[in-house]
């Protein structure tokens, strides 16, 4: 029984901070002047909880930007880029990365001032997924693998604030950013260097 205990209490501070963490998206995605009083509110935490995890603004958001990556990082476990043919693959992705929109849009603009940092799970697997399908044919190979990536993100980031600023249906939106992106990266079955490395 007493082994048991700092387990429970270990599990209530990892919901406590995840609460933290999602309210915090919710709230500063929405504002990102917002008091950190009004996300202690919607997590349903007092002020000086959330201060216990997070001493500061700047806390949260490192914290925020882990927790994006962690998350980009599970979507990318779950749609399994190692299988199947590179464009499907890459479309499985970008259909898991879709539904984290709020969370990226929040913390991207701080990604762009850090320091290079060590990859992360999902920078090694989409290099060697966009690689894999110049090769093989199914993604166009007139385009880089950097290109490629880059427009996977920004093609995100346009079906995200079309979502945001014009009141699109998310279903709509996700159709046409699976859509742009095999029609701009996928080859068709039409582009003979599509098979060159």
């Amino acid at each position: 029984m007493l082994n048991q205990m700092p387990s429970e209490e270990s599990r209530t501070r990892s919901r406590t901070r995840l609460a933290i963490l999602d309210a915090a998206v919710a709230v500063l995605g929405e504002d990102q002047s917002a008091p950190l009083s009004q996300v202690a509110t919607v997590a349903g935490v007092a002020r000086s909880t959330l201060q216990r995890y997070f001493a500061d603004r700047s806390a949260l958001l490192a914290a925020l930007s882990t927790y994006a990556t962690e998350k980009i990082d599970d979507a990318t476990h779950r749609a399994h880029v190692e299988d199947g043919p590179a464009l499907e693959a890459l479309l499985r992705l970008a259909r898991e990365l879709f539904d984290l929109g709020d969370i990226v849009m929040l913390v991207a603009p701080g990604w762009e001032n850090e320091a290079e940092e060590e990859e992360s799970a999902t920078d090694v697997a989409l290099r060697s997924l966009l690689g894999r399908g110049r090769t093989e044919g199914t993604l166009d190979a007139r385009f880089t693998a950097a290109w490629m990536e880059q427009l996977m993100w920004s093609t995100l980031y346009t079906a995200w604030t079309h979502v945001r600023d014009h009141g699109a249906s998310k279903h709509d939106s996700l159709a046409a950013c699976l859509l742009s992106l095999s029609k701009s990266l996928g080859t068709g079955g039409q582009v003979g260097t599509g098979g060159q490395g």
